[in-house]
């Protein structure tokens, strides 16, 4: 039968209407079950049948005989609408499949359960409650059990940590037992050996001062016994070579040694030396002939006592091997001054301070000498004439000193852009040559534009215009000097910003400030010297700007006195404080020990410090001076340092210099702990303390002996005893003080000589007693001296006869006086010493 499902919609209403479906069903139901024999006729009657009862009572058996009706319910009342496409509200296959998996899945769960009861036996729920309980008591049991454990862990826990502290503790004291017994053991055995080696250094004191004393008396005795035979006399110097200051000295042969071990010996000697030696034997003659060993010539040393032809044949002989000259003070003849020009090799010539000097005598030795590279003519009478040979000749010229040479002029310094020029010099000192203008500078920047080191001393002319001018052209200055410039300001220090600035030096001058500083690190970032000693407008704010810089090794603020510990502070809380080497803060009176505190846990590398005249600093400030391991150099003058601060740094041991001067609170007691510890001290200051005595000496002379500076200048308690023990053990002595010791007298001269054969500078003024005859003689065995016989001035504080002065006959600033004269006396020097160090720095670049 064809499905209704896409006919007409009206078609399928008529067929629901007049239920054709569930008429055809109880037909079919019928014709099936009876099986009539036949069918149209059952059908027909059928027919009729469903007429008589109508459609109402329509049911899908009443065709069908009551006997065969079958006994199942009916699934669905209008199973023929699914064959006539009438079905949308039944149920179709799939659900039919779905129902009936679900109905035997039903019936084997329900079978499954029925066998599960019967072949396995029910427990009870009393035994199910009883088994339940039975777990819930063990696990009760079981928490409780694990909650005991833990409180009893951590108690156990608890007592072995107090088990374990007390036995640590118990092994702390007992390991610092043992420390504190080894400890005092070895505090025994060390005082043992340092009482021993003090013993032994008194002994071997007083052995080598007997024999010293007996030399001197052997000596003594062959003064007095000229007309003794010659045997006697030839006995008693052998007596004489037997007796040694150094037991059990073993002889050696110098010349035994290698040629270069000898030259390298014989290069430590000074000229005099040198000729002395060649006068001991014909071996010594020919060590002192090698021709390295005249390289370099220093006349000025023996200045006072050689002779013009003796220059003449040295340089004659030696021309060819002649590298360095040095006629610094000499007096010499013109025709000596010529034979400078048969050293064809020349490297170094100085002849500073040479009154014969004329622009004649520099054209011959220009004409001799063109390999000259360093050039010093500071204080002599050269002009313009002598400029004008410079670029003629000295074309490889490095370096140039002009200093206090005052008649040449700016047109003198034009002609250094002759030629070739001088385009080659490096160094340039124009200290004290007050007669330079602008013009002049603008000239030396035209000829001269590769200048590194720049001096310019003592030039109260110089101005902030010829820095300018100077700088315009020259930025390759790394180093400049101005000390006694007192119209130099901020703006040329902002000028020199255009050059890489490595050290730059100020003194004495009260224009430059803070302004200066401001930039210092974007404007000298490598900078690693600066000097502004005497600077007064320098304040806190300066040390506060240096602190960013990484380079600074050397800073000199002495007499900056606007300086105090907060500047210091912040300038070592910088990385500044790490790599600097020396620091100069003399008389910045505002300083106390918090800077002292600050400066030993920042600067762990300084080598020098100076903290003179700090009058704020104390004892225990001083204490923490000792946690600079690397210092060597300490100046604490003009401080109320006492004996107390002295045994405290007793304890650094590795100090060589210690300046004291004007500490009134010491003693002989303080002094000779330090000593005692300190037995590599080379220089020691202990002037203007009168209140110091021979003890002192005593001590240096036991455990110092490498002293090579002494001044005890201001002491007037000290006595002829004292120097002969300096003189009889401090044989590497170049430089005594001994001005103002009233009780001196002309032995001391003697002694020197026999004990301290290096020597160098003696200063002995205000020593009434010492005659001018013996002054005269020692000053032929001594480099420079210093020598007066006049009463002791009022800033000694005490009169001739050392007795001290009433207050009111003291003046007010002593020392500053006598500091002057002394630098004033020393100024040559030291120029020089800077001229020869700068030198130094040349030849390295």
């Amino acid at each position: 039968m064809a499905s209704l499902r896409t006919a007409d919609p009206a078609l399928r209403n008529y067929f629901k209407k007049h239920c054709i479906p569930q008429v055809c069903e109880a037909l079919l139901c019928g014709v099936i079950i009876n099986r009539p024999m036949d069918p149209l006729k059952y059908l027909e009657e059928m027919i009729m049948v469903i007429i008589e009862n109508g459609l109402e009572s329509l049911l899908w058996d009443m065709c069908i005989d009551p006997s065969l009706k079958p006994k199942i319910r009916r699934l669905s009342e209008t199973y023929l609408e699914q064959l006539f496409g009438l079905d949308d509200q039944l149920v179709t296959p799939e659900l039919m499949v779905k129902a009936c998996t679900f109905y035997t899945g039903h019936l084997v769960k329900t079978h499954f359960c029925i066998w599960r009861d019967t072949a396995i036996p029910r427990v009870s729920e009393e035994d199910i409650l009883a088994e339940k309980m039975k777990t819930a008591i063990t696990y009760y049991n079981s928490s409780l059990q694990k909650s005991l454990f833990h409180q009893w862990y951590s108690y156990v826990k608890k007592q072995k940590e107090k088990i374990d502290g007390a036995v640590l503790g118990v092994q702390h004291i007992l390991h610092y037992s043992k420390l504190k017994m080894i400890l005092k053991k070895w505090k025994e055995q060390a005082r043992k050996k340092y009482k021993k080696r003090e013993h032994d250094l008194i002994l071997k004191h007083e052995l080598q001062l007997r024999k010293w004393r007996s030399q001197l008396k052997l000596k003594t005795t062959e003064e007095t016994s000229e007309e003794e035979e010659e045997e006697e006399s030839v006995s008693l110097e052998r007596s004489l070579s037997e007796v040694s200051l150094a037991p059990d000295t073993s002889q050696c042969d110098i010349s035994l040694l290698p040629e270069r071990a000898v030259l390298q010996i014989f290069l430590y000697l000074s000229l005099r030396d040198v000729i002395t030696c060649g006068q001991v034997n014909h071996s010594w003659m020919s060590m002192t002939q090698m021709n390295l060993l005249w390289n370099a010539i220093d006349f000025s040393t023996v200045k006072s006592v050689i002779t013009d032809r003796y220059i003449v044949s040295t340089l004659q002989r030696w021309r060819l091997n002649v590298l360095h000259l040095n006629f610094r003070g000499c007096v010499l003849r013109p025709k000596t001054l010529k034979s400078v020009s048969h050293c064809k090799n020349l490297q170094e010539l100085n002849v500073s301070d040479c009154p014969t000097l004329t622009d004649e005598l520099m054209r011959h030795i220009s004409e001799g000498c063109p390999g000259i590279l360093y050039l010093n003519l500071s204080n002599t009478a050269i002009t313009n004439r002598t400029l004008r040979l410079l670029p003629r000749y000295f074309h490889n010229l490095q370096s140039l000193s002009l200093a206090y040479c005052r008649k040449f002029t700016d047109k003198g310094l034009q002609y250094l852009n002759l030629g070739n020029g001088c385009h080659k010099l490096i160094y340039l000192d124009l200290s004290g040559c007050t007669q330079i203008s602008v013009q002049g500078f603008k000239n030396i920047a035209n000829s001269c534009s590769g200048i590194i080191h720049m001096t310019m001393n003592d030039m109260p002319t110089l101005t902030d215009n010829c820095v300018k001018a100077l700088v315009e052209k020259c930025q390759c200055i790394t180093s400049v000097v101005f000390i006694g410039s007192p119209h130099i300001s901020d703006c040329a220090f902002n000028a020199l910003s255009t050059c890489s600035l490595r050290k730059i030096r100020f003194e004495g001058n009260k224009r430059i400030t803070d302004a200066s500083f401001k930039f210092i690190e974007k404007n000298y970032p490598n900078i690693s010297h600066i000097y502004m000693a005497d600077c007064k407008g320098i304040t806190d704010g300066t040390l506060t700007s240096l602190s960013p810089l990484k380079q600074l090794t050397v800073l000199n603020l002495a007499n900056c006195i606007r300086i105090g510990d907060m500047g210091l502070k912040q300038f070592l809380d910088g990385p500044s404080s790490i790599k600097i080497r020396e620091l100069n803060l003399s008389n910045c009176v505002h300083l106390s020990d918090v800077s002292l505190v600050k400066l030993s846990e920042r600067c762990s590398n300084l080598n020098y410090l100076s903290l003179r005249n700090c009058e704020h600093l104390t004892d225990q400030g001083v204490e923490y001076i000792v946690n600079l391991f690397s210092l060597v150099s300490l100046d604490l003058s003009g401080t109320v340092i006492s004996n107390e601060g002295l045994i405290a740094l007793s304890r650094h041991k590795k100090l060589k210099e210690l300046s004291l001067s004007d500490c009134c609170k010491i003693t002989n007691v303080g002094i000779e702990a330090f000593c005692k510890s300190s037995m590599i001290l080379e220089h020691l200051d202990v002037s203007y303390c009168p209140q110091l005595s021979d003890e002192i000496i005593k001590a240096l002379a036991i455990y110092c002996i490498s002293l090579t500076s002494l001044s005890i200048a201001g002491c007037p308690q000290f006595t002829d005893s004292a120097i002969e023990l300096l003189s009889a053990k401090c044989h590497y002595l170049h430089i005594l003080d001994i001005s103002g010791c009233i009780l001196l007298t002309d032995q001391i001269l003697k002694d020197l000589q026999r004990g301290c054969k290096q020597l160098q500078i003696l200063k002995m003024q205000y020593c009434r007693q010492i005659s001018m005859e013996e002054a005269h003689r020692m000053a032929s065995v001594v480099q420079q001296q210093e020598y007066s016989s006049d009463d002791p001035p009022p800033w000694f504080r005490y009169d001739w006869e050392g007795k001290p002065l009433p207050d009111n006959q003291s003046p007010t600033a002593p020392k500053d006086d006598a500091d002057f004269t002394a630098e004033e006396s020393l100024q040559g020097d030291a120029k020089e010493a800077v001229r020869l160090s700068l030198r130094q720095e040349n030849q390295n670049i």
